[in-house]
């Protein structure tokens, strides 16, 4: 499960996230409030979320500011904001923003910066997401089916179920589309073939090649080189 917090001084704001999150199904945690930015940066702090959705316009000190201080703090942010202006654009850019959203909140767009925030897309149901959260953050290592059904708190049958009948796929294979995702990734900022399989969970190069070979058409080296 996605852990966030939700910075806002509008209880409004806070009503409608969080309301979007639980009507939507969505997979995050609201593990926190706060209602001006100096809460907001020691909650952070505190709780380590992997997203937090921060209004700029707060009391003691402002959203660009609390993102300016979490240098330590490895999170997704969502700027809230009611003034949506070129310069707030080009700032929370700078400041490597994951996303930011006009007020009123709408319920769709709210769904689809965080899907664009935490890179994939979640589904309607809770255990089939508590997978897909698992995959996307320890892809690297060996997983199995049972590992996904016991961090889903499901048998790995019904994991197998609900791969096939919600995404068309095999857990296993949606490992390797990520592995492979994150590789193309690696290989354009230059690394090695070599280091890249090791990094994305691949101990033999024959089924990086494979996997490689089956969602790009081509070798990982034919990749590299022609990029």
């Amino acid at each position: 499960m996605i852990r966030a917090v939700i910075c806002d001084d509008e209880d409004a704001a806070l009503k409608i996230i969080t309301y979007s999150i639980e009507n939507q199904g969505i997979p995050i945690e609201i593990v926190g409030t706060a209602s001006d930015g100096k809460e907001a940066l020691a909650l952070i702090k505190k709780e380590n979320p992997n997203m937090v959705f921060l209004d700029i316009e707060m009391p003691g000190m402002n959203g660009f500011d609390v993102v300016e201080k979490l240098n330590a703090v490895n999170c997704k942010v969502i700027i809230i904001t009611a003034y949506s202006t070129f310069s707030y654009a080009q700032r929370a850019l700078r400041l490597g923003v994951s996303d930011i959203i006009e007020k009123p909140i709408d319920t769709d767009t709210l769904k689809e910066a965080i899907q664009r925030a935490i890179g994939w897309e979640f589904t309607g149901n809770e255990a089939l997401n508590k997978a897909l959260f698992y995959i996307h953050t320890h892809y690297w290592e060996k997983i199995e089916l049972e590992i996904l059904a016991e961090e889903a708190c499901c048998t790995p049958s019904h994991l197998s179920h609900l791969f096939r009948n919600l995404l068309d796929t095999s857990a296993i294979l949606y490992l390797h589309k990520v592995r492979i995702h994150e590789a193309v990734k690696k290989l354009n900022s230059g690394e090695e073939v070599k280091d890249v399989a090791y990094a994305v969970g691949y101990s033999s190069m024959n089924n990086f090649y494979k996997y490689f070979k089956l969602y790009r058409g081509e070798t990982p080296a034919a990749f590299k080189k022609r990029g």
